[in-house]
């Protein structure tokens, strides 16, 4: 038996295509769609401008939208208000209240912890801690309680007072004696 091409073409039973339409026998739009809206360039035509000029109301007609409020282009200072609305005056801390406030911080409970265990310090935290501590100590001192300076000055003055090899052995042999006391008691 021969062997005969496929074609293209669906033969009877195949599906029926509208014969092609040449070029020049289209159906082209007869011309250009109507335009909608106004034309571009519109606000900006001075003829219209001068048409549209204020009525007897004192309004312009302006054909544009939007504010007409001018805007400043340098920042403009304005009176702090928010900080009169922030907070109510409390009545001020006593130094009791302050030294007891800054006592209590969990922060600086946390790092005195951890200098006792003998970790190091970040300097940041160092700095704050030192800081922290020295406020604790002035407001001792500003209510008396800071007794560990009085304590420490007579000893200061015995240390310099002891200039011999004599007396720094005395003193090395009577620590002798107490740390044999010591261990007797036990």
């Amino acid at each position: 038996m021969a062997r005969s091409k496929k074609t293209r073409k669906g033969g009877e039973n195949g599906p029926k295509f509208a014969p092609r339409v040449k070029k020049a026998d289209r159906n082209t739009p007869e011309g250009k769609r109507s335009e909608k809206g106004r034309k571009p360039g519109n606000r900006h035509n001075e003829s219209l401008l001068k048409q549209n000029a204020p009525n007897a109301s004192g309004k312009s007609t302006d054909p544009r939208h939007g504010s007409k409020k001018p805007v400043a282009l340098a920042p403009v200072a304005k009176p702090n208000v928010t900080a009169e609305k922030a907070k109510p005056k409390q009545p001020k801390m006593t130094d009791e209240q302050k030294l007891l406030k800054l006592e209590e911080d969990p922060r600086l409970n946390k790092l005195l912890d951890m200098l006792e265990e003998g970790r190091e310090l970040s300097a940041e935290d160092q700095k704050w801690l030192d800081s922290q501590l020295d406020k604790i100590e002035h407001l001792m001192n500003k209510l008396g309680l800071n007794e560990t300076e009085s304590a420490q000055k007579p000893a200061k003055t015995s240390n310099k007072a002891v200039d011999s090899d004599d007396d720094l052995l005395a003193r090395f042999e009577s620590g002798e004696n107490i740390l044999n006391d010591y261990f007797s008691k036990d």
